[in-house]
């Protein structure tokens, strides 16, 4: 996609969808993999790695970090240095728009005990670190940050840093990762305990690593709701294995052309290599329930996480309700689950998905705002959304708010609505899944971009 800031992606109606495509990888565990490989003593080959806005922002990192990578189509090869091996970086390291790349480097910054200034876009400034701050501090860190957002500044402190039994107010898998990595060189073992299960793709890579680092869910006295835990065990010195290791595709990327078939009549579509980790497949789990035609033909296992293709058929769907451990498991899919529930019969409330506010965009007023722009009957409550769906949606002018799954979300309406819509700032999109208009054009979808 063009990185021109005047880009602008038109989809127009009526054309089913028809084809197969074989996913890029997963952007978490892209951003994941390349840090943790620089952390590694020894080389690491990964294949199968997103290129996109947010995970270059990682390797330009890695780069500031002097440690050496090579990047040949989506094979990374990182040269790890191992904690002790990575060196300062001599001027503020730009995340771009990724919280992701900037939280993790916190973590790895806090447990390397290097001084950095981590900083990025003025959206990633408006998004709340005090979430990482409090708890790294609590542990010894000199971190801080500008009314609890970015930049961050981290300053060398004695190691070892303190044992951590943090209880997070909101599950969050970036803010979970950054205390396991800083735990990484503590004086002993920390527990982060959160009230939903946030993606473990971490937990996963670091146990492959060599880490001790065990999971379980339990019921705190005199609570009714779960409390998911994560226990490691510090390394004392102990380097992190290299990794040689396939990424599986991305589901959330995934999320937008399994909607797309099946709200689109007519259309059948199969998604290859498409990562089935259970702390992410909550979408597919609302769609089937809202009846999605959704099958998963050839599942497997690359090590430790799971992956299958899909084959998806347009269905009538019907409303449905989302809340407690599901918004956790789907929190990255709302935009495009917008999309199915605006083709759905009946109404679809969403609650209790208030982090969707602290995204790349505020996602529940903006969503709210741009559909409605379309026609879409779409309410706005403080913690989620209600939508009436199976009303036509009609086509218009839109604006996704520099958020690149709104944007994509957005297309998709003018796809299957009534008339065709404009997206202003498609480009986007390049953020997350830059093949994301070639696709949807080699299934023949009708869409463009322009300048």
């Amino acid at each position: 996609m063009t990185d021109s800031p005047l880009t602008r992606l038109i989809t127009y109606p009526g054309k089913p969808l028809r084809g197969e495509y074989r996913l890029p990888g997963d952007k978490s565990l892209s951003h994941r993999m390349a840090l943790l490989a620089a952390l590694a003593e020894g080389q690491s080959r990964i294949s199968n790695f997103l290129v996109s806005g947010v995970t270059e922002a990682m390797l330009r990192a890695l780069t500031a970090l002097e440690v050496e990578w090579e990047l040949s189509g989506d094979q990374l090869v990182v040269s790890g240095r191992g904690f002790g091996g990575i060196k300062s970086p001599r001027n503020a390291i730009d995340c771009g728009n990724s919280a992701t790349t900037l939280r993790l480097l916190a973590g790895a910054m806090a447990a390397a005990n290097l001084p950095a200034v981590l900083d990025g876009s003025e959206g990633l400034r408006r998004r709340p670190m005090d979430r990482i701050l409090t708890p790294l501090q609590q542990m010894g860190v000199a971190i801080t940050g500008s009314a609890g957002c970015a930049p961050l500044q981290i300053t060398p402190t004695l190691l070892p840093l303190k044992a951590l039994d943090y209880r997070m107010p909101v599950a969050s898998a970036q803010v979970k990762s950054c205390l396991l990595l800083a735990a990484l060189s503590a004086d002993g073992p920390t527990i982060v305990r959160e009230p939903g299960p946030s993606r473990d793709h971490t937990e996963r890579l670091l146990q492959a690593m060599g880490v001790k680092i065990t999971s379980w869910i339990e019921y705190p006295s005199g609570e009714a709701v779960a409390q998911y835990n994560t226990h490691l065990l510090p390394q004392n010195g102990s380097p992190l294995l290299p990794l040689t290791i396939p990424i599986p595709g991305d589901i959330s990327s995934a999320a937008f052309l399994i909607v797309a078939a099946l709200v689109l009549p007519g259309s059948e579509i199969i998604l290859r290599n498409v990562g089935l980790n259970p702390t992410r497949t909550g979408l597919l789990d609302v769609l089937w329930a809202m009846g999605a035609d959704i099958q998963v033909l050839n599942s497997s296992q690359e090590p430790g996480e799971p992956w299958g293709d899909l084959l998806i058929r347009s269905s009538s769907l019907r409303g449905t309700q989302v809340s407690g451990p599901l918004v956790v498991r789907m929190i990255d899919e709302f935009p495009a689950f917008a999309v199915a529930a605006a083709f759905a019969e009946g109404e679809t409330v969403v609650s209790q998905a208030e982090e969707l506010r602290y995204k790349e965009s505020d996602r529940i007023s903006a969503l709210c705002q741009e559909f409605s722009r379309l026609g879409i009957h779409i309410h706005e409550t403080q913690d989620g959304f209600t939508v009436s769906g199976a009303e036509m949606p009609a086509g218009g002018d839109v604006d996704p708010h520099g958020d690149h799954r709104l944007a994509m979300a957005l297309g998709l309406v003018g796809l299957a609505g009534s008339q065709p819509v404009t997206v202003q700032g498609a480009q986007v999109i390049g953020e997350s899944f830059p093949e994301f208009v070639d696709v949807l054009q080699s299934f023949g979808a009708d869409l463009a971009l322009e300048p």
